[in-house]
């Protein structure tokens, strides 16, 4: 029996403690999971702690500006951001969207079009040219489901885990640096953290190899990092 699909999981960042619950009851009603944020700084550090599908951001917050953070976060992650302001103006909108941002919702709104933007920003996280579904050995990865089995049964991953799969998999025959890795599975500040890595591809290992000690798809790269292998 194969599990539900992961819910996709969305950050918001917004100082208005109303705008929040708002949010999140109508987000959580259409079944996304929500996490909060009313700083920019708290932000940017939920952001890459967490990885989420998409943000949800406020141009007007008390410590950093809406765009200061959007600047940020392009740096290392091409997350999904829809913004959510006041700021209805043409000049805001340019500004938003130069600074990286993927779509932009004017307050007051319907609840109606912002599940829909939701729903486009989620549908354009599946990089281009990206499969749909990956299979190696008895192993098959549903990207469009965020889901993964074994011989058709499910297998859990780790949000960490599934991350690091998915990026080993979009650069498959591919040597992946373990600084890559680090800065796009964990954020920017932990490129030399290098026992994660060696921690969740342990892990990773077990849960997909057929033998962990002899493994024939993820490949370790000695010094460097790792790539995937196809055998198959």
């Amino acid at each position: 029996m194969t599990a539900a699909p992961a819910q996709p999981d969305l950050l918001v960042i917004d100082d208005e403690v109303q705008i929040r619950r708002l949010l999140r009851l109508t987000l959580e009603a259409a079944g996304y999971r929500v996490r909060e944020a009313e700083t920019g700084a708290l932000g940017l550090n939920e952001a890459a702690v967490q990885r989420p599908d998409a943000i949800i951001l406020d141009l007007s917050l008390p410590d950093l500006g809406g765009l200061d953070v959007l600047r940020r976060l392009r740096e290392w992650s091409q997350i999904p951001v829809l913004i959510l302001s006041v700021r209805g103006g043409e000049s805001d909108k340019i500004a938003a969207l130069d600074a990286g941002a993927d779509d932009y919702l004017t307050k007051p709104f319907g609840g109606g079009e912002l599940l829909a933007r939701v729903r486009v920003l989620l549908r354009r996280q599946q990089p281009a040219g990206e499969v749909s579904i990956a299979r190696f050995g008895d192993i098959e990865v549903d990207f469009a489901k965020r889901a993964v089995t074994r011989a058709g049964a499910d297998l859990h991953l780790t949000v960490k885990e599934y991350a690091l799969l998915r990026l080993l998999l979009q650069h498959r025959g591919k040597v992946v640096t373990h600084r890559q890795l680090l800065r796009d599975v964990w954020g920017p500040g932990h490129e030399e953290d290098t026992h994660y890595l060696r921690v969740h591809m342990a892990n990773l290992r077990k849960k997909l190899e057929p033998s962990a000690t002899a493994p024939r798809f993820l490949k370790t790269e000695s010094g460097i990092g790792y790539r995937f292998v196809d055998q198959g």
